[in-house]
């Protein structure tokens, strides 16, 4: 058996919108095992990206545990959580968040600034294949290198976990499938946890485990025994 690298026990989570609540968790039992591709899909608002700022620290849960391997992130302070995010989990967005008056081969350089472990930039870069746009602006890049670049950055300080935020939700689909092959090759290669939310399904056939979200909740989890590539995604 996987030692699980996260596991979240009862999780809720509730905002104060002035008088009013809303619940976006309400109640989230998950593990996530170490090395694992999980793919969480649901609609707009079913509790998906809430879920996923939880594991990276970006938040806590209002009330349950997020557990990082032995490490509780539920009532950790604001420094801890800094210093978790630096040190464990590397981040993709669906906007590439690149500095502009940075080559491509800088944005990922700067990542490595901050790590404790860092891996070679321009080995990122080959890694991503992107290694002959090194010396190139985020304006001479397409989205799709843009994102990849993007990937790089993440991957370049070394972190356990990829967390990923609709990754393919800003590019046309066959750049979301170059992206997404990027993905699963640092998630094989690297062995870094794979960590993917997205509201298309189809994108799901890919993991080692899927995970479906609605109202707050997960309705289902399932494990693909034999996980499609990504050039056998279509959507």
């Amino acid at each position: 058996m996987v030692e699980p690298i996260y596991q979240v026990r009862g999780a809720t989570k509730v905002y104060a919108m002035g008088e009013v609540s809303v619940t976006a968790l309400a109640g989230v039992d998950l593990e996530v095992a170490a090395g694992e591709c999980l793919v969480i899909l649901g609609p707009s608002g079913s509790g998906k990206s809430t879920l996923l700022h939880l594991l990276g620290g970006m938040d806590r849960p209002t009330g349950g545990r997020v557990l990082f391997r032995d490490r509780d992130l539920s009532g950790a302070s604001d420094e801890e959580l800094t210093s978790f995010r630096r040190d464990h989990v590397g981040f993709v967005f669906q906007f590439y968040n690149l500095v502009p008056s940075l080559t491509a081969l800088e944005n990922v350089e700067m990542a490595t600034e901050i790590a404790v472990a860092p891996r070679d930039p321009r080995e990122m870069l080959r890694l991503v294949g992107l290694e002959h746009r090194a010396d190139h602006f985020p304006s001479q890049l397409s989205g799709g290198e843009q994102q990849r670049v993007a990937i790089a950055r993440a991957v370049a300080k070394g972190p356990d976990v990829l967390l990923c935020d609709e990754p393919t939700g800003a590019l046309d689909y066959p750049t979301g499938k170059i992206v997404l092959t990027v993905l699963r090759e640092v998630n094989r290669t690297l062995g870094t946890t794979l960590v993917l939310i997205t509201h298309n399904a189809a994108i799901g056939a890919m993991g080692d485990a899927v995970v479906r979200m609605r109202s707050g909740r997960i309705v289902e989890r399932s494990v693909n025994t034999d996980p499609a590539s990504p050039e056998q995604v279509e959507w």
